[in-house]
């Protein structure tokens, strides 16, 4: 069996279960009045939005999990390599590196799911601490990282500069430790502030999935590319629910997951940096609401967008939801487009 056909074997199957799922989890989440709760803070039409089920994050959890155990299953029983061949950019250990990702998007959904059913269930608000919700993440990104590093999965490929192995010394290993808790637990969070408006993060992180599909045929690694099938499939699958006007919303217990498989996915191509273009929008994002904090702090009240993240800013301008889900999804296409020849010319 084609590494092809296991990936779509995958994206089919991860659509065909979230989609499916929504006709039996948003009834439930309706039944169990796990509705979302719109703040003040946010635009004021989001008010329409009151009670719209929350935590439908779960129907792609569910899709994605499932389809990518069958179609990496599948593709094995068929005699095909879940590695890499490409040794100058893939040294082993791979499979322990994809699931030891998809483990680091479980537990960072579960910590979303905890946010999420203390906001809606137990009726606060604000649901976990700023404290407890980062003490939650870092727990599973220092999980994460360490088994990384227990299985040697600690050479990065740096684009035109070559491989970076950072077991060499002290210094390197302290590197890597810092630099990845601080991309993880940056592009996980990063990814949460992008589920702002209907079907947004959805769809960027379309682009997103199908970057490292197209990636993993350059990289000769299938299980890179069934991984990224199912996400593909599963937000798909997921935009059936959650296009404006949207029937259900992913909640945290969905965007913390997404981030953890965007993560994931980066680690696998044995190059997070490239996250950077590759989630160009995430980035933009979490920078907007850095640079809207910082300056509204230091000017005593005054703002550089009329409201932050980036996406309220040109819902604020007069952009419909449908309208910025495109265009940043364009946008980030670009930056995707950019990461592709950065491993097609610099690897």
């Amino acid at each position: 069996m084609s590494s092809l056909v296991a990936i779509i074997i995958s994206v089919v199957l991860a659509f065909g279960i979230t989609a499916g799922l929504g006709f039996v989890i948003i009834p439930w989440l309706r039944k169990l009045k796990f509705g979302q709760t719109i703040l003040d803070i946010g635009p004021s039409w989001h008010k329409n939005k009151q009670g719209t089920p929350n935590m439908g994050g779960i129907m792609f959890i569910i899709g994605i999990l499932v389809s990518f155990a069958i179609g990496a299953l599948v593709f094995y029983l068929a005699g095909g390599n879940l590695q890499s061949d490409y040794s100058a950019v893939i040294q082993g250990r791979e499979l322990v590196l994809l699931i030891a990702g998809v483990c680091l998007a479980f537990g960072c959904g579960i910590v979303g799911f905890t946010d999420d059913f203390i906001k809606i269930k137990l009726k606060r608000n604000e649901g976990l601490s700023a404290k407890q919700k980062t003490l939650g993440q870092l727990v599973v990104t220092i999980g994460y990282t360490l088994t990384l590093w227990l299985s040697h999965n600690t050479t990065w490929t740096i684009p035109f500069i070559g491989t970076v192995n950072f077991e060499k010394n002290i210094f390197t290993g302290v590197v890597f430790w810092l630099v990845s808790i601080f991309i993880i637990y940056g592009c996980v969070n990063s990814v949460n502030l992008t589920d702002g408006i209907d079907g947004l993060c959805s769809s960027v992180t379309v682009t997103v999935a199908v970057t490292f599909i197209l990636s993993s045929f350059m990289l000769h690694f299938a299980g890179l590319g069934i991984l990224a099938g199912a996400l593909l499939g599963g937000v798909l699958g997921f935009l059936c629910w959650n296009w404006n006007p949207a029937k259900t919303f992913m909640g945290d217990t969905g965007s913390l997951f997404l981030g953890g498989m965007v993560v994931a996915l980066g680690y696998a191509v044995k190059c997070p940096l490239l996250l950077l273009p590759i989630g160009i929008v995430y980035v933009c994002e979490t920078m907007s609401d850095i640079i809207q904090i910082g300056y509204f702090k230091i000017t005593h009240g005054k703002r550089v967008f009329k409201m932050a993240p980036i996406h309220h800013h040109f819902e604020m301008c007069g952009w419909k939801e449908k309208k910025i889900c495109v265009v940043f999804s364009l946008v980030n296409a670009i930056g995707c487009v950019i990461a592709l020849l950065l491993i097609k010319f610099g690897y």
